[in-house]
């Protein structure tokens, strides 16, 4: 991480604690309802050193979406690699999703949320939430042409999936991830042999 390398393992510790605040208050109230001044009480870092380690609210909502990112790969591809047959492989995706979507605090997908909130006014925000969608669907593609599908169910099970983080986010049940799942059967079932 380079906040670790700039500044040291108490900034670090101190960097984690900021971000971890960010994004539980990002994800409860939004990304511009939140106060700078808030960020520094709910994680007990002094204003003047959150700003040393994120010089803008900006860089630290970067710094918030890189770090769910990671978690979002790390949780996808571990549950893709639990599972056994290519098909099992592709379901797993769903079974994350219900897992993810049953956590205390789900409020949605942070770059959905982001792209929402803030798309029309930082470009590059909104470039980071394309290029964390366009990942994933790049890792659907490897893993159904791994299972030997088209390379049309890759976007179509994408969109399952994203239509499922916002249903759940708005519903407020992760049942948004079992009906995905159930449809993603099906168009699995039709493009393998």
């Amino acid at each position: 991480m380079a906040v670790r390398d700039e500044v040291g393992e108490v900034g670090a510790a101190a960097a984690e604690r900021v971000l971890d605040a960010a994004a539980r208050l990002f994800a409860e109230r939004g990304y511009q309802a939140v106060s700078m001044d808030e960020l520094r009480a709910a994680s007990g870092v002094a204003l003047k050193r959150i700003y040393q380690l994120y010089p803008s609210k900006t860089a630290l909502i970067e710094a918030v979406l890189h770090a769910r990112h990671e978690e979002w790969t790390r949780g996808v591809s571990a549950a893709v690699g639990s599972a056994g047959t290519p098909r099992d492989r592709l379901l797993a995706v769903y079974d994350f999703l219900e897992d993810w979507f049953g956590t205390d605090g789900y409020r949605g997908c942070a770059f959905i949320n982001a792209f929402g909130e803030l798309g029309a006014v930082s470009p590059h925000l909104a470039q980071l939430a394309r290029e964390h969608k366009e990942s994933f669907q790049r890792y659907l593609a490897e893993v159904a042409a791994e299972a030997g599908a088209p390379p049309a169910l890759a976007p179509q099970l994408a969109l399952l999936a994203e239509g499922a983080q916002t249903t759940a986010a708005i519903a407020g049940s992760p049942e948004a991830a079992r009906h995905a799942r159930e449809a993603a059967r099906v168009l699995i079932g039709a493009a393998l042999p």
